[in-house]
């Protein structure tokens, strides 16, 4: 017998230990790496800059790993940030509450649009969902003029900068709504079918899945947490900018819930592993700006991030 066919399990042990445990490790790594070589990295004005800033990309990833786990895509989710920031400036006055409820109108909408286009006219969810990446940024700039507008409302405003017994608002939703994503993959029937769904969707048709109803379902969700980032994200800004609130977000969700064990086969939901995937994208970017690197050495970052975690996943899948 061969040495590679004697080493195969052990390889297949350490692929399956990396897709479930590797983007936990890599958290740790890096944590450890800028406590070592990053000046004033152990601040808590540091740490919470990082987690207000990994907050919205966690928010939106919840809902691309719903997506993927369901075998699909959701390439709008940029542009229906950008649609909820174009919005905020002309409902402000009618109060924050109702910002929060259009924008969550518009994302569900939206999310609704894709998943009719992927359940009922059966359109592959990469092409449904980059028209409305393309549509729905054309959209923002109409209902804005294409115009960046700055905002005073003070109420508003603290949704990105205030924060509930020390903890800031953001990480706040964030983490409410990772328990909830949890909570709805692991304890309801909705979370099984979804489950079911990105398993085989054949075999759950034949099941009597309402499979249709699932699949509009978590797009629609998709589209609200995004709509729900977008909101916090102008808040936190203090400017509506629909020109680039949201630009290449899909591709930042779409790391964090690969590098966090979601297979993009589907039939499998990591609602941790995609929180850390979250946090492991912004402590990669936050490392590599501390040490004057520029930004795109961070997306090249990212991009051979994406090729290790598919190569892994593919490596899992083939064993």
């Amino acid at each position: 017998m061969s040495t590679a066919t004697l080493t195969r399990p052990d390889r297949a042990r350490v692929t399956s230990w990396l897709q479930n445990y590797g983007v936990y490790l890599a958290v740790v790594v890096l944590l450890l790496f800028n406590i070592a070589f990053t000046q004033n990295f152990l601040s808590a004005a540091n740490f919470r800059t990082q987690l207000v800033q990994a907050a919205p990309v966690c928010i939106v990833a919840l809902g691309m790993a719903l997506v993927i786990g369901t075998e699909g895509i959701d390439l709008s989710v940029g542009s229906v940030m950008s649609v909820a920031a174009a919005l905020v400036p002309l409902y402000l006055g009618a109060g924050p509450l109702m910002v929060i409820v259009v924008a969550l109108v518009a994302g569900v909408a939206s999310g609704l649009f894709s998943g009719f286009l992927v359940a009922q006219l059966g359109i592959q969810p990469i092409i449904a969902t980059l028209a409305l990446l393309v549509g729905g940024r054309g959209l923002a700039l109409v209902i804005a003029h294409g115009q960046l507008v700055q905002l005073h409302n003070p109420d508003f405003l603290a949704l990105g900068t205030g924060d509930v017994l020390g903890v800031p608002i953001m990480v706040l939703v964030a983490a409410v709504l990772s328990v909830l994503a949890g909570l709805l993959v692991r304890r309801t029937t909705f979370g099984r079918h979804l489950v079911a769904v990105g398993g085989n969707r054949p075999a759950a048709t034949l099941a009597g899945l309402p499979v249709k109803r699932v699949l509009i379902g978590v797009y629609a969700m998709s589209g609200a947490l995004a709509a729900i980032a977008g909101v916090l994200s102008t808040a936190r800004l203090a400017a509506s900018d629909p020109n680039d609130l949201g630009l290449l977000m899909e591709l930042s969700a779409i790391t964090a819930v690969v590098v966090g064990g979601t297979p993009l086969t589907g039939g499998r939901v990591r609602v941790l592993g995609t929180v850390f995937g979250a946090l492991l994208m912004q402590l990669v970017h936050a490392t590599l700006i501390k040490h004057n690197l520029p930004d795109s050495a961070a997306q090249m970052v990212q991009a051979a991030i994406i090729v290790a975690a598919v190569y892994v996943a593919r490596e899992r899948s083939t064993r």
